[in-house]
């Protein structure tokens, strides 16, 4: 499911990124989870591509 804000990131991304990295993060996060609508496994690429 898409991030709404830097909170509700995993911990595991949280608590190793700065603030600004986070954004980045979330954002190529939701992008590719959109993008990625078709496939079973969109969560998990959607995490390895952010």
């Amino acid at each position: 499911m898409p991030y709404r804000v830097n909170s509700d990131l995993p911990p595991s991304v949280r608590n190793h990124l700065p603030d600004h990295a986070q954004d980045i993060y979330r954002e190529a996060f939701n992008d590719a989870f959109a993008s990625h609508a078709d496939e079973i496994d969109r969560e998990q690429r959607a995490h390895k591509i952010a």
